[in-house]
């Protein structure tokens, strides 16, 4: 059986992460959501997703076709499910389509297919906050399937642990003079993850494949820095994808940080309104400010994006993909695409000018800008225009 994970509905309300990226690709506890399904269904997946990212992410078919939701966490019921479907068959919960199977690609009636209705409610990334506010859920279970069976590599003797049971170190992680309190959640150090010394780490906690957390952080959980990062500061239940850097003193906190971004020096953002009120976050897809429901909710900032030192963010701030904010102050609380500036006011960040500088940023880590890459930003560049009026 072959395995797509496509795009649903969802996927606008998951922007600007999904500007880049399948939904299927978004980082929420240890692994992106294609890794968990990969891991459990012991088979590569491909994506069905929007045209100008085929490319980068293209589409695998064979005579017979399972179609999963990309924005689905797996569990043992779906797994049952989709690995037992035949031609024909859809599994929904409620009105929402989880997973259908085909023999043919194209556009098909799923209300015509024999349905299988899923017992339980699954577990679904809908919105941007839900990277955050159920990342501790997701590093959970993440944590158990990576590690079930298995024997973590030695941990240093110089650091303070509180239940080493729940701490897990793959090959080559180290960790260094740091207390690691894993009582509220497992903490994970990926292959070559390196602590380095005096840091205040409580779980949950994942730090991905050659991550690193410098001197003097503290950190607490439910919190994912992925592979490649670097991280300083306070940081709290935030999400950091791959690559990217928050290297430095200042606040980071319910937040979620998408690829190759960089946060300057003693930066903040505030993650709880003054009048305690609950928090209003901009949608793509609504292209209004939706409640989140949520009294925490910081920075949600989109791949390449940058700010200078001392940069600070209201609560309840969105950045799109590629922009650079420098100016003193706040700035509003959403800031499109390729935008220049910041609290004085902003100009358009050219796709010349932020591929330059992509290319020296991805150079330092070993990965190539490539023309892929440069076609993907080009159409995120046409796709924003809307929203900037400058």
């Amino acid at each position: 059986m072959n395995y797509i994970l496509f795009d649903g509905p969802e996927r606008d309300s998951l922007l600007p992460f999904t500007f880049t990226r399948p939904v299927a690709d978004i980082r929420i506890g240890i692994l992106t959501i294609r890794e968990k399904w990969e891991r459990t269904l012991g088979m590569p997946t491909s994506s069905k997703t929007q045209e100008y990212l085929s490319k980068k992410y293209p589409l695998t078919v064979a005579e017979a076709n399972v179609l999963i939701n990309g924005s689905v966490l797996p569990n043992e019921e779906l797994i049952d499910l989709v690995t037992n479907l035949r031609v024909g068959d859809a599994v929904f919960y409620e009105d929402d389509l989880i997973a259908y199977c085909v023999d043919t690609m194209g556009d098909h009636d799923t209300a015509s297919f024999e349905r299988i209705d899923l017992d339980g409610e699954p577990f679904q990334v809908l919105n941007t906050w839900d990277i955050f506010s159920r990342n501790g859920e997701a590093l959970e279970a993440d944590y158990n399937l990576i590690t079930k069976g298995r024997t973590s590599a030695p941990i240093s003797e110089t650091n303070k642990l509180i239940h080493p049971e729940r701490i897990f170190l793959e090959e080559g992680a180290s960790v260094e003079h740091s207390i690691l309190n894993a009582s509220k959640g497992p903490i994970y150090l990926g292959k070559n993850a390196q602590i380095w010394e005096g840091n205040l780490i409580r779980g949950g906690f994942a730090l991905c494949d050659y991550a690193i957390v410098k001197m003097g952080a503290k950190i607490y959980g439910p919190t994912t820095v992925g592979p490649h990062g670097k991280v300083c500061g306070e940081i709290n239940n935030s999400v950091i994808f791959g690559y990217s850097s928050k290297g430095h003193d200042g606040y980071l906190g319910n937040s979620v940080l998408g690829e190759w971004c960089n946060i300057g020096a003693d930066s903040n953002n505030s993650n709880l309104k003054n009048n305690y009120a609950k928090v209003r976050l901009w949608n793509y897809a609504t292209e209004t400010f939706d409640h989140t429901g949520l009294q925490f909710c910081g920075l949600m900032m989109g791949d390449h994006s940058k700010t200078a030192i001392n940069t600070m963010f209201n609560t309840g701030t969105v950045i799109g993909v590629n922009s650079n904010i420098y100016v003193p102050g706040f700035p509003r609380n959403f800031i499109p695409s390729f935008s220049w500036g910041g609290a004085s006011g902003f100009s358009t960040y050219l796709p010349r000018k932020a591929f330059e500088a992509a290319k020296v940023m991805m150079a330092r880590r070993g990965v190539t800008f490539d023309e892929t890459e440069a076609d993907i930003l080009n159409h995120v560049f046409e796709l924003t225009k809307k929203w900037r009026n400058y």
